[in-house]
């Protein structure tokens, strides 16, 4: 029997993502049989590039199959339903009326709301008038046991919602007048929603953060597990989009974006994700995105120390005061010990200063590419960040022995 603390411990399971299974489809199968059949489950899409549901059908455990034929009654999916026109109406509508209260209602996209909604539309009614997205959305919602926002745009508004936003386009806690669950994303990880559906089905609502999106996926930011925080601490960073080093100084809007992204990974077996890739985080899953993401390749702006430009301008209202204090007291940690003020030196450049490899053995001052290769100064880098620090602690208690041979 497995319980709601090893679900969510599943669900943050570093490195091999979020997988059912044989370990959460039997507990699923149990539940399901207590409720005599599978839920119903409505997926409207609306105003939306249909990204979301393209990556959802890359579900790998369980598999697309398995999930609509096993565990949810898949009633209503624009994308992947046979039936059209009058008829696709009529099923729609039928479910919303026989499965009151029961069914789950995801919601793929902004919804616009300009004009009574006339710029986007499901369908029509069998008198001929337009079912408008709006219309749809205010209907279904109601009558949901849930209400799952499944991608940045239903949950924040995200790029149908960005300036001038002529549509009008809204989310969709900002159209019903309940609960809404967000799973953002640009587009959301299959595993995000996989889970939250699961954790829905199993336990109710998951833990909630003041944005509604669930702890369990977006409790942490990409910074603090992020493989390259190694790299921020010791002030390597890429000068371009494709160079190794800490993306920070061309974009990267991971301190202020929260979710698994650096633990999950993308790409099928879960291979790969942005940072990875040696390109910039670019804060999909926030509140203020796009907008309050842009430029994607410029440093974030605006909270300053010595020597030193820290986070954002939207900090405060992607991440609150406390991430923007944690970031900070992250920060001023690095400048009080000396490694980020003392080593930060240029724009995109970052130079090291390695005792004894001058000639006559004074210092020299490494590029970082040479710092790099240094086999001593790397030997003497200090480890960082969650998956650093354990990673590497034999490393560090070995380096710190042999600096204390050194000292005798």
């Amino acid at each position: 029997m497995l319980t709601r603390r090893e679900f969510i411990k599943l669900c943050l399971g570093a490195g091999a993502g979020f997988s059912l299974g044989s370990t959460v489809l039997p507990r699923l199968a149990e539940a399901i049989t207590a409720l005599e059949r599978r839920p119903p489950v409505i997926w409207l899409e609306v105003q939306t590039c249909t990204g979301n549901f393209l990556s959802f059908l890359n579900t790998l455990n369980p598999r697309l199959q398995e999930l609509i034929f096993e565990i949810i009654d898949l009633r209503y999916g624009n994308t992947m339903m046979a039936a059209e026109g009058e008829q696709a109406i009529r099923a729609l509508e039928d479910v919303a009326r026989d499965a009151r209260g029961e069914y789950i209602l995801v919601v793929d996209g902004a919804v616009p709301t300009k004009d009574g909604g006339i710029y986007g539309a499901i369908g029509h009614h069998p008198d001929g008038r337009l079912f408008t997205d709006l219309e749809a959305v205010e209907t279904l919602g109601p009558g949901a046991r849930y209400v799952v926002a499944a991608g940045s745009c239903a949950a924040f508004g995200g790029p149908y919602a960005a300036n001038p936003n002529p549509t009008g386009a809204k989310p969709v806690s900002m159209v019903l007048d309940r609960q809404v669950i967000n799973v953002p994303g640009c587009p959301i990880h299959p595993d995000w929603l996989v889970a939250t559906l699961s954790h829905l089905l199993l336990y109710g609502v998951p833990d909630l953060d003041p944005y509604n999106r669930p702890t369990m996926i977006y409790g942490d930011t990409v910074h603090d597990n992020c493989p390259r925080r190694q790299y921020f601490e010791n002030s390597i960073f890429a000068a371009h989009p494709g160079d190794s080093g800490c993306t920070y100084k061309i974009g990267c809007k991971g301190p202020v974006t929260f979710t698994d992204c650096p633990t999950r990974q993308w790409s099928g077996e879960h291979l790969s994700w942005p940072v990875e890739a040696n390109t910039p985080c670019i804060g999909c899953v926030a509140p203020e995105f796009p907008d309050g993401m842009e430029p994607f390749f410029e440093q974030l702006p605006d909270v300053k120390l010595p020597g030193v430009t820290v986070t954002a301008r939207t900090a405060a209202a992607v991440a609150g005061i406390v991430t923007a204090g944690g970031i900070g007291a992250h920060l001023v940690g690095s400048v009080l010990t000396g490694r980020l003020a003392r080593n930060w030196v240029g724009k995109t450049e970052t130079t090291k200063t390695n005792p004894g490899t001058g000639p006559g053995g004074e210092e020299k001052t490494l590029s970082k590419r040479e710092a790099r290769k240094d086999a001593s100064w790397r030997g003497r880098r200090r480890p960082a960040g969650k998956l650093a620090r354990g990673k590497d602690r034999n490393h560090h208690e070995r380096v710190q022995s042999e600096r204390e041979g050194e000292k005798e």
